[in-house]
């Protein structure tokens, strides 16, 4: 097998690499972009790649330094030794450490990534949080997360042990440069004077964002690697409590080290989204307002606040799902040709999409809320039942919303949202309505209801991940009978290794430097502009919900939203 050099400056030349320091950290990214490797094992690639990172000098807003990831004698470790000895580690910090989210999804989710030898040979993972938990503690409340789902394999035990023990706990306030500078001891304890590259995974409510990033920039940044930050949304409630977020954000971060996590960017379907219509000739081609009549982007989660009604009284339905996941979604399904894989040029494409929509109406939207409902013998609590949610709230558990692209591709075609809580059904799928066939000789044999003439694809993203495509096709038989049949791609039937979550590969692109599944600071701020007015609106005016019992399909308001525009839901036909 080729190999390929890699050409690094040497010793002797050290001196004039400081003084051309400043052009260096520019044109990094562009002379890493030219290296190549051997092929490898993805855990070698991933391995590699930490040494073709940018390292940039920090300015915060207010012109002050503020040295969270300082290019200070990097030319001494990028050097081949290093390269070849595989001579540097990762750290990766869990703040909020004790919280539900960091056990039941961040914890496993690497363990899965170092059970499939995705992470570096060196690496230590850290859990900060305020609880006082020791070593052991931590290793114990995480262990019962940790699940060997993957192929099932004897060793996963062992290996468990092994990842354990990479397990490590600080703990302190979020607000402290001291407990953050005895973090910093212990990070460079575990990392032994190697290049040190750090990621920080902020598990913690939205408020406390901005201290913990502070005492991180200030006290624990790498001082010769890269660091970067993993943030879980809510990304503020509005545009302008967003813009001060991101404000705040970049008078100690810049935006490469910034990533805003959605989880939902990291299932599989949508990852395979752009796939299926920008590699197969049969979609590319449709992908328009001449043969699209309707999209639909469908959330729905069969229970209710389940305790969390204090959280999500603060923001909704909206803010918790539409403004994020299905939006995102939406922009990924009607972006153009992006230039390339890279992540600026797609992450472009999606701000041209958002530019061009409309900002959400109130006549262009519905909201409810569920009530308490007997099910089954089941008494089922509504949501201002539970007494972690003010008695009057008027807090949307439901919305739809019917959104519009004013470009040339999507000029006049409704982008329908729905998403709620205490649903009859749990999942989340995207639905193209294709428009009637003009002229259809088998017209009749749909008597009136026209719609069942017209072909859908669906991409349903969870639970039973598939694709199918539904098309008209004759009944076996002497007589002319129709029927509306499926094509079927069941990724469980064809692929049946277990499809990995979706925080696995978000986490695996943060340390690879991979942008492409998080967003950017401009998408955030177009986001936020489409959907701040009504937001404002329905609080301003106290608009009251349509209430629809627990179970139930929701409002009967989101039907006529529907009908308005000529369409029917898609999922009407499900159990």
């Amino acid at each position: 097998m080729a190999t390929h050099s890699m050409i690094i400056p040497s010793s002797s030349s050290s001196s004039a690499l400081t003084a051309a320091a400043s052009p260096l950290r520019e044109t990094l990214p562009l002379f890493t972009r030219s290296l190549t490797f051997p092929r490898k094992s993805l855990f070698s690639q991933v391995r590699l790649r930490f040494f073709a990172e940018k390292h940039s000098q920090l300015d915060s807003s207010n012109g002050c330094a503020t040295n969270f990831a300082t290019l200070q004698n990097s030319e001494d470790h990028l050097n081949e030794e290093h390269v070849t000895k595989g001579e540097s580690t990762l750290s990766i910090t869990v703040v909020g450490a004790s919280g539900d989210l960091a056990k039941k999804k961040i914890f496993p989710a690497l363990f899965a990534l170092f059970y499939e030898g995705c992470l570096p040979q060196d690496f230590s993972v850290f859990g900060y949080a305020r609880t006082k938990l020791t070593h052991e503690e931590l290793r114990v409340m995480i262990s019962g997360t940790l699940t060997c789902r993957i192929d099932q394999r004897e060793n996963c035990g062992d290996k468990m042990d092994q990842f354990l023990k990479r397990c490590f706990y600080h703990s302190g306030q979020y607000n402290s440069e001291e407990d953050f500078a005895e973090l910093n001891t212990k990070l460079k304890e575990k990392e032994a004077g190697k290049l040190a590259n750090r990621l920080y995974y902020l598990s913690i409510p939205p408020n406390i964002f901005v201290d913990v990033v502070r005492c991180a920039s200030l006290k624990a940044s790498s001082a010769n690697g890269w660091t970067r930050v993993i943030v879980e949304k809510p990304f503020g409630r509005d545009s302008k409590s967003s813009g001060e977020l991101t404000r705040c954000l970049k008078q100690y971060l810049t935006e490469e080290q910034i990533f805003r996590i959605d989880h939902y960017l990291g299932k599989e379907l949508v990852e395979n989204l752009s796939v299926l219509r920008f590699s197969n000739l049969v979609f590319e081609p449709l992908w328009s307002r001449n043969y699209i009549r309707n999209v639909q982007l469908i959330f729905s989660e069969d229970f209710g606040t389940e305790g969390r009604g204090g959280y999500f009284d603060q923001y909704g339905i909206i803010r918790d799902i539409m403004q994020n996941h299905l939006l995102q979604i939406l922009t990924l399904f009607a972006m153009e040709t992006p230039v390339s894989l890279d992540a600026e040029d797609i992450r472009s494409e999606k701000v041209k999409v958002l530019r061009s929509m409309k900002p959400l109406r109130l006549e262009d939207m519905i909201i409810g809320q569920y009530k308490g409902h007997s099910k089954g013998g089941k008494a089922y609590q509504g949501y201002t039942d539970d007494p972690t949610v003010p008695n009057h709230s008027l807090t949307p558990t439901f919305a739809a919303a019917a959104m519009f692209i004013n470009n040339a591709r999507w000029d006049g075609v409704p982008f329908l949202m729905k998403a709620g809580k205490a649903l009859h059904t749990r999942g989340a799928e995207i639905r193209v309505q294709f428009r009637h066939v003009p002229g259809n000789l088998y017209k009749k044999s749909f008597a009136t209801d026209l719609d069942n003439e017209t072909n859908e694809l669906v991409i349903r993203v969870q639970p039973d991940e598939g694709i199918y495509l539904r098309i008209n096709n004759k009944v076996p038989g002497l007589g002319m009978r129709l029927d509306r049949s499926d094509l079927n791609l069941l990724y469980r039937a064809r692929y049946p290794r277990e499809i990995p979550d979706a925080y696995e590969r978000l986490l695996l692109d943060a340390i690879e430097g991979e942008r492409r599944l998080f967003i950017r600071s401009d998408e955030l701020d177009a986001a936020w502009d489409l959907f701040t007015p009504a937001l404002k609106e329905l609080e301003e005016k106290k608009i009251v919900p349509e209430l629809y019992p627990y179970g139930s399909r929701g409002p009967v308001g989101a039907h006529y939203l529907a009908s308005k525009y000529n369409v029917r839901w898609g999922d009407l036909g499900d159990a």
